[in-house]
C-alpha cells in the first residue's frame, strides 16, 4: 500500500521556535501537528480500560477530550480518565436493554449525560449525584444516536429505529419531546432512522442516515420557521380536506447518494444484501460529510463543491458527438450523458498538461502504477495513480489509467469509480481514445446496456480505425446479447428515470420524496477495504484537527486507517477478537478511542520509536482489504458463520478480486493503461 508525501512540506524544528518566540502560534502548532503521517506509522496500542460486562456499543469525549465516556450491553454507562486509565464513574443508566448511543450534553460541565438504547427510551443523568433526572418513553423501537449541538445547551435529537427523529428541550418539559423529522412520511413504514450528526460549524443543520442508500441533510431553523408559520397560518385561515401541509418545505432537506447505488438496489435486495447509514458525521470544518455505508463503502460528500451524479439516462433523440463536444444539450441530457455542469463543455476545458509530459518524480509514480498494473496488483496500481493525480489534478492519462485498473480489480463500486475517471479524462482530453472505449465498457457493467451501445456507436464515428477491433466487436456482441435478452418488464422499467426505477415498490413513495431522491448529490471520494455486514452501529470518523485521515471499524476485529485526499489506505490495526464498531479520535490529540465485541475500550497513540514490535499492525493490508470485498459479497448464511469463527473458502465462487459483477467479459478488452 502507498503512503502519501503529507509531511513534505513540514520544518518541525522552525515551528517549535515559533512557538516558543510566539504564543499565539502555541494552539495553531498543536492543530498542525495534530495527527500527521509519521505519528500514523507508529499508531499502537496503549491502554486497554475494563469495566464493561458486556459489548461497548459508543464512546464519547468531552470537548476538553480529559473524560471520555462509553455505554455497553450491560446497561451501564462508565466515565474514564483515559490518561490514568482508571474508572471516575459507573451507574446503572436505568435501561432495560442494550445502551446505543452516549453523549454530554454541551455547557453543562460535563455533569449531564445522555444515553439511548434498545429499549426504546432516552435518558438523561447527572453523572455527580449519579441518578437519573430524565425519562424520555416517545419512541416505539430501538434509540440508535443521540446528537448535540454547542449552539443549543439544553437541546438535543434522538434517531430511533420507528423512523423518527426527535428533539429535546430540557428547559420546556421532562417529560415529552417534539418530532422534528418523520421519515415514515416518506418512505413509508418500514424505514428505519439508524444515526444522525450536526454539523460542528454550523448547529442548524443535521445528517440523518438510515436504511436504503440516501443520507439526509436537514436545515433545522428552515423547518422550525415553517412549522411555526403554519401554526399561526391556521388560526387564521379555513382549510379545506383537500388541503395537505407538508412536513418540511421546500429547500430545508437535501440527498446525497453514491451515484451507483440506486441502480444496485434490486440486485443487492435479491442477494438479501442490505444497503443502510451506520454513521454519519461532518469533518471539523463542517464542509464534508462523511457516511459509512452498510452493505457497501464508506463515502465522502462534499458539502460546498457539490457535484450531481453522473446519471446515465436515454435520451429521444442521439445527438451528434460534435454537439456534445460544443455543449449543446436537451433538458441537461447530451449524447445519452447527463454531466455536471463542470463537465458539459468538453471542447472549451483547457487542457493544461491534461495529456502533456509529468515532473519527472510524477513520471515516477505513473510508471510504478503502469508497473503493478502489468503485475496485475491492481489495488496497487490504484493507489500509485491516485498520488499521482493528487499531485496533478489535471492530468487526463492517469485519470484513464486508473479508470482501467479499477475496470480490472472490479470490487463494489469500482465500475462507478471507474466511469467518474473516465469521464473526467474526456473532459481534460476530448479525443482520448481509451478513456472513451472504457466508458462503454463501463456504462455496460453498470447495466446501462442501451447508453453503452450509444456511446460505442459514438466512439466509432469518432475513432473509425477502431470500429473493427477485436475490443470493440467484442463489446459490441455483449451489448447486443445484453439488449436482446431483456424481458418485457425490464423495458418498461427503463422508460422510467434509469436511476431511480428500483423505487416502484409496492409501497408507494410520495412526489416530494421522489423528487428529493432525483436532485440528490453525489460523492467526493471513496474509500475501499473494510467490510461493514454485520453490526448496524459500526463508525467511521475524521482523525486530525484538518480531517486529514479517515478511521472506519470493521466486521473483521480491526481499523482502518485512510489518507482523505489520496483515499490511500494507509494502516490496518487489529481493534478487537470480533467486530471494531467505534472510533472516536481525540479532539485535539492524536489519541484514538475503540470499541466492539470485546468488553473493553482501547486507546490507542503513536508509540515510541523504540518499540521495534507492534504486534496489532496487519501487514498484509492488500490481502485483508480483498478478503473484507469477498466477504461483502458473501452469502449472509456465510457470514453468521465466518462470525462464529468457521473458515470458510471460496465463498460463492467470487474470485481474488472480489467482484461485485458476475459478468467477467471484460477480460477481453485489451485496453492498458498508457
Amino acid at each position: 500500500m502507498i503512503c502519501g508525501e503529507v509531511m513534505s512540506a513540514v520544518n518541525i524544528t522552525r515551528d517549535i521556535l515559533h512557538r516558543q518566540i510566539r504564543d499565539k502560534r502555541a494552539l495553531g502548532f498543536q492543530r498542525f501537528h495534530h495527527v500527521t503521517d509519521p505519528f500514523i506509522k507508529r499508531l499502537g496500542l496503549e491502554a486497554e480500560l475494563q469495566g464493561h460486562t458486556g459489548c461497548v456499543n459508543c464512546l464519547e469525549w468531552n470537548e476538553r477530550g480529559d473524560l471520555l465516556a462509553s455505554g455497553s450491553d450491560d446497561q451501564h454507562a462508565i466515565i474514564w480518565d483515559p490518561f490514568k486509565h482508571k474508572k471516575l464513574t459507573t451507574m446503572h443508566t436505568g435501561h432495560a436493554a442494550n445502551i446505543f448511543s452516549v453523549k454530554f450534553l454541551p455547557h453543562s460541565g460535563d455533569r449531564i449525560l445522555v444515553t439511548g438504547a434498545a429499549d426504546t427510551k432516552v435518558h438523561v443523568h447527572d453523572v455527580t449525584a449519579k441518578e437519573t433526572i430524565h425519562m424520555f418513553s416517545d419512541h416505539t423501537n430501538r434509540v440508535k444516536r443521540i446528537a448535540t449541538a454547542p449552539m443549543w445547551p439544553n437541546t438535543f435529537w434522538s434517531a430511533a429505529e420507528d423512523g423518527i427523529i426527535r428533539q429535546y428541550d430540557l428547559r420546556e418539559s421532562s417529560k415529552r419531546s417534539e418530532v422534528l423529522i418523520d421519515l415514515t412520511e416518506f418512505c413509508g413504514q418500514l424505514v428505519e432512522a439508524k444515526c444522525l450528526a450536526v454539523n460542528p460549524r454550523d448547529n442548524n443543520y443535521m445528517a440523518v442516515g438510515a436504511n436504503g442508500p440516501f443520507v439526509r441533510l436537514y436545515d433545522i431553523r428552515m423547518i422550525h420557521n415553517y412549522r411555526k408559520s403554519m401554526s399561526q397560518g391556521t388560526s387564521a385561515a379555513v382549510h379545506t380536506f383537500c388541503d395537505r401541509q407538508k412536513p418540511i418545505p421546500d429547500g430545508a432537506g437535501q440527498y446525497y447518494v453514491a451515484g451507483h447505488l440506486p441502480v444496485k438496489l434490486p440486485d443487492y435486495n435479491n442477494r438479501l444484501r442490505v444497503l443502510v447509514a451506520t454513521y454519519v458525521t461532518f469533518s471539523p470544518d463542517g464542509t464534508e460529510l462523511l457516511v459509512n455505508m452498510g452493505g457497501e463503502q464508506v463515502y465522502l460528500f462534499d458539502l460546498t463543491f457539490k457535484q450531481r451524479p453522473y446519471t446515465f439516462l436515454l435520451p429521444k433523440k442521439c445527438q451528434s458527438s460534435t454537439d456534445v463536444q460544443n455543449g449543446k444539450t436537451t433538458n441537461g441530457v447530451s449524447n445519452g450523458i447527463h454531466l455536471p455542469a463542470s463537465h458539459l463543455r468538453l471542447a472549451e476545458t483547457k487542457i493544461c498538461s491534461s495529456s502533456g509530459e509529468l515532473p519527472p518524480h510524477l513520471e515516477s509514480i505513473k510508471q510504478q502504477a503502469n508497473d503493478a498494473f502489468a503485475r496485475q496488483q491492481w489495488t496497487q496500481a490504484i493507489q500509485l495513480y491516485s498520488l499521482g493525480i493528487h499531485q496533478a489534478g489535471r492530468n487526463a492519462m492517469l485519470y484513464g489509467n486508473r479508470a482501467a485498473a479499477y475496470m480490472k480489480r472490479k470490487w463494489d463500486g469500482d465500475h462507478y469509480d471507474a466511469l467518474r475517471d473516465c469521464l473526467k479524462a474526456l473532459t481534460l482530453n476530448p479525443g482520448h481514445l481509451k478513456a472513451h472505449f472504457r466508458l462503454a465498457r463501463c456504462l455496460f457493467e453498470l447495466k446501462y446496456v442501451a447508453e453503452a451501445l450509444e456511446c460505442l456507436d459514438d466512439f466509432k464515428g469518432k475513432f473509425p480505425e477502431q470500429a473493427h477491433s477485436s475490443a470493440c466487436d467484442a463489446l459490441d456482441k455483449d451489448i447486443k446479447a445484453a439488449l436482446f435478452s431483456k424481458t418485457e418488464s425490464e423495458d418498461k422499467k427503463a422508460n422510467s428515470s434509469i436511476r431511480f426505477h428500483s423505487f416502484s415498490r409496492k409501497e408507494s413513495i410520495p412526489e416530494d420524496e421522489v423528487v428529493l431522491r432525483e436532485r440528490s448529490f453525489d460523492y467526493k471520494h471513496r474509500y475501499c477495504g473494510h467490510c461493514n455486514t454485520t453490526t448496524d452501529i459500526k463508525e467511521a470518523n475524521f482523525f486530525g484537527s484538518k480531517g486529514q485521515y479517515i478511521v472506519s471499524g470493521s466486521d473483521d476485529g480491526s481499523f482502518f486507517i485512510w489518507e482523505k485526499e489520496t483515499t490511500n489506505l494507509v494502516r490496518i490495526l487489529q481493534g478487537d477478537e470480533s467486530i471494531v464498531n467505534c472510533l472516536q479520535p481525540h479532539p485535539s490529540y492524536c489519541f484514538l478511542a475503540t470499541s466492539g465485541i470485546d468488553p473493553v475500550v482501547r486507546l490507542w497513540n503513536p508509540r515510541p520509536e523504540t518499540e521495534t514490535e507492534n504486534g496489532r499492525v496487519v501487514e498484509d493490508m492488500e490481502g485483508a482489504a480483498q478478503a473484507n470485498q469477498r466477504r461483502m459479497n458473501a452469502d449472509p448464511l456465510e457470514v453468521m458463520l465466518l462470525n462464529m469463527g468457521y473458515r470458510i473458502t471460496g465463498l460463492r465462487g467470487v474470485g481474488p478480486d472480489g467482484s461485485d459483477d458476475e459478468d467477467n467479459s471484460e477480460g477481453q478488452v485489451q485496453c492498458r493503461p498508457s
